[in-house]
């Protein structure tokens, strides 16, 4: 087919722009280059590996509806990937990628369902290999789900956290620690049959199963099941007739010893229009939350997915980043692809300026006045003191100290007066203020460790001001 490459794939980007939000589009494909087009195979240039793996993960369906609409079914699509030597732009990489975009049932299960009588079953367990215990980075904000989450791995009949329900915000890994869940078990237990499913798909099955007659059939395929996955459990509210079907499925794989992991964007209690029996026994193993990452952990997560695609970050544009964007640990990924992606395509310098031009796109507000709040959420993040602590009237030292701290940094880095600086924490008159401004200076003139915070401090609150 000898149809113009570039033709083709604006066609695409059409379609692909009417699909997704304005800002997923600018990120992830307005970057994109179309290279050639030969025999049905739409070449592409993207930036780097992970912003092909992002695409894979993220956008293959959509991407797949393009080149289906704009090649027909036998289209295909092949990545070149650029990367970065030394800060040489143009070279390509050798490892060209091909999209097995002719494969229409890639996202669909496998036998979804199952003859009577049939104990095993040769399934897909639709797991994402990228998921594993290697790449999540543990933290204060995880550990309880992901220690619980290798208990189960290394022994799914006998962890005693059945079911495990893990729920937080959107971005925070749950669907990665779920995964990688299942792709340690089946490593470490090769004859179980685990199955990941989202609650959009299992819905789906259920009104394709009741339109076929076939609601046995459903039930009998998900009952041999070893490990069963279900991903945001809470978009069963509302849906009575799927309520009722899984509900028949968990009782069933529980009194068989079989391992169950859901995951939700909030607690078992907390879910609306959902039955009572199905609450009552999602409480029946252990519910573990994840919580937003600390800033330590949010660099963590960072740096190695810097390191993962061998790409040079200045420290302080990591530190920055990570101060900005403390809630979804997708939208740091997406912050550094696309400062990669900048950097490559545009042949900018990976420097402050451009994390800022970066940021704007994610952070709908950036920190640009600092305030005694935004002093003290730093300082309580730092010390793991809240800041209901740091305001009431406990003397302990630990809280004593971030709290001096406090007015200390506000002193310097805000206008306000001291009698507000006060007012911030308990009530505290100016002259309390006063005294503990003099309190850190002191400890700075005979405790170098103590300086070494302050130091440290002060360099996060500068990084704050840096927009």
């Amino acid at each position: 087919m000898q149809e113009d490459h570039k033709l083709v794939w604006n066609n695409c980007l059409e379609l692909i722009k009417k699909s997704i939000p304005e800002k997923t589009f600018q990120t992830w494909f307005q970057p994109i280059k179309a290279v050639r087009l030969s025999s049905n195979i739409l070449t592409i240039l993207v930036p780097n590996k992970f912003f092909y793996e992002w695409l894979e993960e993220h956008h293959l369906s959509l991407l797949k509806k393009a080149i289906y609409q704009e090649l027909g079914d036998g289209g295909r699509l092949e990545y070149q990937i650029l990367v970065e030597n030394h800060r040489k732009i143009g070279q390509l990489d050798n490892r060209q990628k091909n999209n097995q975009v002719g494969s229409h049932d890639s996202t669909k299960i496998m036998n979804p369902f199952i003859i009577p009588g049939i104990k095993k079953l040769k399934i897909d367990p639709q797991l994402n290999p990228k998921y594993t215990f290697g790449t999540f980075i543990e933290g204060d904000c995880n550990n309880l789900a992901r220690s619980a989450g290798q208990a189960i791995a290394n022994s799914p009949t006998t962890s005693g956290f059945n079911p495990l329900v893990m729920y937080g915000d959107v971005g925070l890994g749950k669907t990665h620690l779920a995964q990688a869940i299942g792709n340690s078990i089946l490593e470490n237990h090769p004859n179980r049959t685990v199955l990941y499913v989202t609650t959009e798909k299992f819905t789906n099955q259920v009104i394709d199963s009741i339109k076929n007659s076939a609601v046995n059939d459903l039930t009998n395929f998900y009952q041999n099941i070893d490990v069963l996955i279900v991903d945001d459990i809470q978009f069963l509210a509302n849906r009575t007739k799927t309520q009722d079907i899984f509900f028949n499925i968990f009782n069933a794989l529980h009194q068989n010893g079989k391992q169950i992991i859901l995951t939700s964007d909030r607690a078992p209690k907390d879910l609306e229009d959902m039955e009572q029996r199905l609450i009552s026994r999602f409480k029946w193993g252990l519910t573990a939350d994840l919580k937003s990452p600390d800033f330590e952990t949010r660099r963590a997560i960072l740096e190695k997915k810097i390191n993962k695609h061998l790409q040079e970050v200045p420290p302080d544009v990591v530190e920055y980043i990570c101060f900005n964007v403390k809630n979804n640990i997708r939208e740091l990924e997406g912050v550094i692809i696309s400062i990669m992606a900048q950097a490559t395509l545009n042949k900018k310098e990976i420097n402050i300026e451009l994390a800022k031009e970066v940021l704007k796109q994610f952070v709908s507000q950036l920190n640009k006045e600092l305030s005694v709040d935004n002093i003290s959420s730093l300082v309580s993040e730092h010390f793991e003191v809240p800041i209901e602590k740091m305001r009431g009237k406990t003397r302990k030292r630990e809280v004593v100290m971030a709290r001096q701290l406090s007015m200390y940094l506000a002193k310097n880095y805000t206008s306000q007066p001291l009698k507000e600086i006060g007012k911030n924490f308990g009530g505290r008159d100016h002259s309390t203020v006063i005294h503990s401004i003099q309190q850190v200076k002191n400890m700075m003139d005979t405790d170098h460790l103590f300086k070494d915070t302050v130091a440290e401090l002060e360099k996060k609150v500068e990084l704050s001001l840096q927009v």
